[in-house]
């Protein structure tokens, strides 16, 4: 792991929405490098739901229901540390599911591949380290 940090790092980030949407994501990430990613959403409308990190974790405009989504992903290319740490910036929650970049290939969405076209945002919050008491 970058930086040689040998603890567990942990970090969350609390989801709201325009809405009903509310919730939480724990981000935790092992020594390995992994990062495990566990939270609760509610308020969200039935079915599949985009999920995303964004590049920044400005909120100030908002995020630009009632169903409940629950997350569990570990990935390698999220860390809490080093040059590439997703700290600070923004998780976000979409209205839709998001179709991996494959759409614009089945003569979908333009959006396909930049944003999965995944639909409006209806929920997000910002990555912080989380106490570790």
């Amino acid at each position: 792991m970058e930086g040689g940090s040998k603890a567990t790092l942990k970090a969350v980030a609390l989801i709201t929405g325009d809405t009903n949407v509310r919730g939480f994501i724990h981000f935790t990430q092992i020594p390995n490098g992994i990062t495990h990613v566990q939270g609760k959403i509610t308020g969200l409308s039935p079915g599949l739901h985009g999920f995303h990190i964004h590049a920044l974790g400005d909120t100030t405009n908002g995020c630009n229901s009632t169903g409940v989504a629950e997350v569990s992903i570990k990935d390698w290319q999220i860390p809490l540390i080093g040059q590439h740490s997703i700290l600070g910036r923004a998780v976000v929650v979409h209205a839709d599911p998001d179709d991996l970049g494959k759409g614009e290939m089945f003569g979908g969405h333009e959006l396909s591949k930049t944003t999965g076209n995944a639909g409006a945002r209806v929920g997000c919050g910002i990555i912080g380290l989380q106490s570790s008491v």
